[in-house]
């Protein structure tokens, strides 16, 4: 029998204010006060760095008044990985999952979460993989293999949090920024790229929404009353 999942679809939020929603769900969830929750939202131009912040902070390549200049601020964070981008376009997940007692395996679950993006790849036409020893999801083009969606998680007492970060209509030249999660030998493209066309944030989270429940067997429920009226009830 399949859980239940909230998605909490936020539209644009500032990173720390997505990050202290996070921080209070996680232990909201520990508690057993609500059920698995998956956050849909984008953030403006932002870099954040990974637990690992001094070679993180190596692969800027951007002075700070280049960032400043360019409206980009800089965030630590308590998530594994390197540095990476977000900024509009993008669709962020910060899924906020109890793994006990059966997915307690932090492969596994990276895993699902690119078997996630490469489904969506796949309802709009894209052909998207792995690559063996890289996390996040790959295409290849005729530059070579490029991430469409990175990944980035941290986990808690088997709680779950950060996720993922899905390239729809992004802005790819702010990546040049940075060197992408640390990897320079490929680069980074987007489904707007791949198609020539831009596709509407929400078609695409209605199919984040629809492969996140496939892959977990979680089964999406209306977020409970008292939330902020920006956000919307999935499927609404």
């Amino acid at each position: 029998m399949s859980l239940p999942l909230e998605v909490r679809r936020l539209g644009r939020v500032s990173y720390a204010d997505a990050l202290a929603l996070q921080q209070r769900l996680v232990e909201e969830r520990k508690a057993g006060s609500i059920p698995d929750v998956l956050l849909l939202l984008e953030h403006p131009h932002v870099i954040t760095l990974g637990v690992k912040t001094s070679s993180s902070r190596s692969h800027i390549v951007a002075p700070a008044d280049v960032l400043e200049a360019r409206g980009v601020a800089l965030h630590e964070t308590g998530r594994g990985g390197d540095v990476t981008y977000h900024g509009p376009g993008q669709l962020v997940g910060y899924p906020i999952l109890d793994l006990k007692p059966d997915r307690c395996d932090v492969h596994a679950y990276v895993r699902d979460l690119e078997a996630v993006m490469i489904g969506v790849c796949g309802d709009f036409g894209v052909a998207a993989g792995r690559i063996h020893g890289l996390s996040g999801t790959w295409v290849e083009t005729q530059h070579g293999p490029q991430k469409i969606g990175a990944i980035g998680v941290r986990i808690s007492r088997w709680v779950t949090s950060h996720g993922f970060a899905f390239n729809v209509t992004t802005d790819l030249e702010f990546f040049r920024l940075i060197v992408p999660c640390g990897i320079a030998q490929h680069g980074v493209t987007s489904l707007e790229a791949l198609l020539g066309r831009a596709l509407p944030l929400d078609v695409v989270e209605d199919a984040v929404v629809a492969h996140f429940a496939r892959v977990f067997d979680r089964h999406p429920i209306p977020t409970r009353s008292g939330e902020p009226s920006r956000e919307r009830v999935a499927g609404a």
